[in-house]
């Protein structure tokens, strides 16, 4: 990937306690130039925002989008589980769509791999319908627990718009390596999100969730290969950061912070 003036994208995760629009308004203060949005829950009880087609609220988000020249690149966050149906998201999706979103991306949650490529590849057609895409993460406490595994869902599915959802703490913290990313088929990772780690990799379900929750920190300030990821990704593929918010501190700062983070990795420099 070419690094130079790549348009830098943030997680909706890295302040989820803002409303799409203050975090629009946030995002664009902060620098960067696309974002993500959660219009679904990532677990029971975790905080999301709906943006029906329509609404009041969606038109608000689309004209701060519009005013400050930002793009809404994904959507997150589903979970596969063995029950899920992917009808279930028609509403969510035509209302993402119409924001202008890109892609999806999801979670494999289904230890039945057969299954879930059925299931993944049923959302990746209802997602076709609406012109978005759908992206599959590797989370080491789920049945995708691996890239390769990812990957491998990605390809049985069959689907043009299906990918993977490359994300630096989960590829490297599961086994990951960059000549995996490096070697994946054209066109499977449009999308790579940045952060970094410190210390041993925790080996429990709960201290891996812990991590990801509340144990990230941002790009360059931590010990992952994130420049070799970058020159391993497609020089298409959209970067965006994601790094929960530290309790106590200010969104605007955090967001602002992350930026820099990033810009300095980006641009192949150690942080000052």
């Amino acid at each position: 990937m070419t690094t130079e003036a790549v348009p830098l994208g943030v997680a909706h995760f890295s302040a989820i306690a803002l409303p799409p629009l203050d975090f629009v308004r946030a995002a664009a203060k902060a620098g960067f130039s696309r974002v993500g949005l959660r219009l679904h829950p990532a677990f029971p009880g975790a905080p999301f925002y709906e943006l029906p087609a329509g609404s009041l609220a969606a038109r608000d988000v689309r004209s701060a989008l519009a005013d400050h020249g930002l793009s809404l690149f994904d959507i997150e966050f589903v979970i596969l589980s063995p029950d899920f149906r992917p009808e279930t998201l028609r509403g969510m999706l035509e209302g993402a769509a119409a924001l202008g979103a890109k892609r999806l991306s999801v979670c494999g949650d289904d230890p039945e791999e057969a299954r879930l490529t059925d299931t993944f590849a049923g959302l990746c057609d209802l997602c076709a319908g609406v012109g978005m895409s759908v992206d599959l993460e590797n989370m080491g406490w789920r049945p995708v627990a691996t890239f390769e595994a990812a990957l491998r869902v990605v390809e049985a599915s069959g689907r043009a718009n299906a990918g993977v959802l490359v994300d630096a703490i989960h590829l490297f913290r599961n086994g990951g390596r960059v000549s995996e990313v490096a070697s994946a088929p054209i066109g499977r990772i449009a999308a790579l999100q940045l952060c970094d780690v410190r210390g041993q990799a925790p080996t429990s379900a709960e201290g891996m969730v812990a991590e990801a929750r509340a144990g990230r920190f941002a790009p360059g300030e931590g010990m992952l290969p994130l420049a070799d990821l970058l020159a391993a990704v497609p020089r298409e593929a959209a970067v965006a950061v994601e790094v929960p918010i530290a309790e106590g501190r200010e969104p605007a700062d955090h967001l602002a912070h992350l930026a820099r983070c990033a810009r300095h990795v980006l641009g192949g420099q150690s942080l000052p």
